[in-house]
């Protein structure tokens, strides 16, 4: 059956429509915009009128491209930077009077576990023991350890992500050296001593593991993070967006994002793979499932 989710994100709110048969996923529609809930909100605690009209369109705008495009199921979620705003009650009616669409804003538990269940469910080989995902989303990251079989048995949420640090770290465009130090030094603070079960495997997802993909590969691992950030922060980012055919913001978010990553890939031995899914994927093989 064809299910969608709507993702608000800290910095960008997604839609995605797959086709789910037998728990094998196959993405329909995959769209994006940049609503930078978690910048608002970083900078006084609740959402703008700006930024709830915005996130009420766009979300509006997500949910009939995903009934053009055959959904007969479809759930709207929020993460971070929702959980986190004073007003958000505001934000939920607005879209819902908007886009008529009613929002579930996830704790992070549920968040990590549906992160987990989007990123294992799409791996290219099953993996044979306990498996490790990282989302590193704007407004903080989740890691989640667990089975296929048996689902989460351990998870974290950690208030840091990629839009936090640039917003604390980087007045420059681009990043300096001081500032790619005070961000790494947070991020190793926060995430460089998780104590967590080893894995037999670890998997990256959110939009900074997707766009470290088009830049070098499907590993995060020292020497792939050290090329990403020569990349990312050897020009302005509207230069590197130009080059790489990625967003400006995505380039702006992206030295934090990476620091992040190499965290989370230090404190799990040493590399991620990036993963094909996470969230939206966890939420419409859930959605299918239930129908």
């Amino acid at each position: 059956m064809l299910c969608a989710c709507i993702d608000i994100g800290s910095n960008t709110t997604r839609v995605l429509v797959a086709d789910v048969r037998a728990g094998d996923l196959t993405a329909r529609l995959n769209q994006r915009a940049f609503t930078l809930a978690g910048r608002d909100l970083r900078a006084g605690g609740s959402l703008s009128r700006s930024t709830i009209d915005q996130i009420a369109a766009v979300v509006g705008e997500q949910a009939r491209a995903a009934e053009r495009a055959g959904a007969s199921s479809m759930r709207a979620v929020a993460t971070a930077a929702i959980r986190g705003a004073t007003n958000r009650d505001e934000l939920l009616a607005a879209v819902r009077e908007r886009a008529g669409v009613g929002v579930d804003v996830l704790d992070a538990e549920e968040e990590a576990r549906l992160a987990f269940r989007g990123a294992t469910a799409t791996l290219e080989q099953r993996p044979t023991g306990p498996v490790a995902v990282v989302d590193v989303g704007g407004g903080s990251t989740e890691v989640a350890v667990g089975t296929l079989e048996g689902g989460v048995t351990w998870w974290a949420s950690y208030a840091v992500g990629s839009g936090v640090l640039t917003d604390r770290h980087c007045a420059a465009d681009p990043p300096d050296a001081a500032s790619l130090a005070a961000m790494r030094a947070e991020a190793f603070d926060a995430l460089g001593d998780l104590a967590l079960p080893q894995p037999v495997q670890a998997v990256a997802v959110g939009g900074s593991a997707a766009s470290m993909r088009r830049l070098v590969g499907d590993a995060i691992e020292p020497r792939a993070v050290a090329r990403g950030l020569e990349l990312v922060c050897g020009a302005p980012a509207a230069e590197v967006a130009r080059a790489s055919g990625l967003e400006e913001e995505r380039i702006r978010l992206l030295p934090a994002g990476l620091v992040l990553l190499s965290a989370c890939a230090a404190a799990l031995g040493g590399s991620l793979q990036i993963g094909r899914g996470g969230l939206r994927e966890g939420v419409c093989l859930e959605l299918a499932a239930v129908h």
